[in-house]
């Protein structure tokens, strides 16, 4: 008797099997499954002993990156290089440029505002729009200037923050704080005999203290340096009466200056 099936029957077979699952051919020769190595069995953890702890990556604080950035610096030229490659502030991302300073850097009057506007962040210098011109005006009504060809008459203009924050929103306390290496190393290089704090940002960040409209008209102190808090000139574009009392801060700053000259 013929032991080879017909084609009928093989068909059927096949049918069969599929139905079962087998819808792929593994191999040519059949596997052998009891001779295959057993699977290692599963790593059961021991009653009463700890399994180890997830490996922690290291937490990097951006305030020491800038604080150690910061000292490292020698130059204003290098104080700049130095913020273009600090990675950690969120508001690089969005900025189109880096806004440093403007002035004349061996002027005896350093101003810090608080953050650039859209006009500073299409520019790349602090205080060119509409609050920069007044902010022009002010000084040039005591003789001062950011184009003076003498360090005398002179002012030097730079912000806590150097890149534009979304839709002109306040700078977080988080900003500043990782700022503020790079501020206050831009005070040391410039040497000023007078910083000028420009709106409640600028005295948070190098006072530790806000509210403008109690300490603009009295001088404070950064170390052995005289500190000038005044309204920003946003402030005053908003509230035209208040300029009456920023004229009174500036023959302030022009007094301290004569008579520190």
């Amino acid at each position: 008797m013929d032991s080879a099936l017909d084609w009928h029957t093989a068909r059927a077979l096949l049918e069969w099997q599929v139905e079962l699952g087998v819808t792929e051919a593994i191999s040519d020769a059949p596997i052998n499954r009891f001779e295959a190595p057993a699977p290692e069995p599963a790593k059961i953890p021991m009653p009463g002993v700890a399994p180890p702890p997830p490996v922690k990556q290291p937490e990097v604080d951006p305030v020491e990156v800038a604080t150690k950035a910061a000292q490292a610096v020698k130059t204003l030229d290098d104080l700049q290089s130095a913020l273009e490659a600090f990675e950690f502030c969120d508001l690089k991302k969005g900025a189109r440029h880096l806004v440093f300073s403007d002035g004349r850097p061996d002027a005896r009057v350093m101003i810090i505002g608080e953050a650039p506007g859209r006009d500073e962040d299409m520019q790349g210098k602090p205080f060119v729009g509409r609050a920069g011109q007044l902010l022009d005006r002010m000084f040039a009504a005591i003789g001062m200037s950011r184009t003076a060809p003498d360090a005398e008459r002179a002012i030097y203009i730079t912000n806590v923050l150097p890149w534009r924050p979304p839709q002109n929103r306040d700078p977080s306390p988080d900003e500043i704080a990782m700022m503020l290496p790079f501020v206050r190393k831009h005070v040391e290089l410039v040497d000023p005999d007078v910083l000028v704090l420009m709106g409640n940002h600028s005295c948070q960040a190098m006072l530790g203290r806000k509210g403008i409209t109690r300490l603009r008209g009295k001088w404070a102190a950064d170390g052995a340096r005289p500190v000038l808090p005044m309204f920003h000139p946003a402030y005053l574009l908003r509230n035209p009466v208040a300029k009456r009392d920023a004229w009174h801060d500036l023959l302030m700053l022009q007094a301290k200056l004569r008579d520190t000259a």
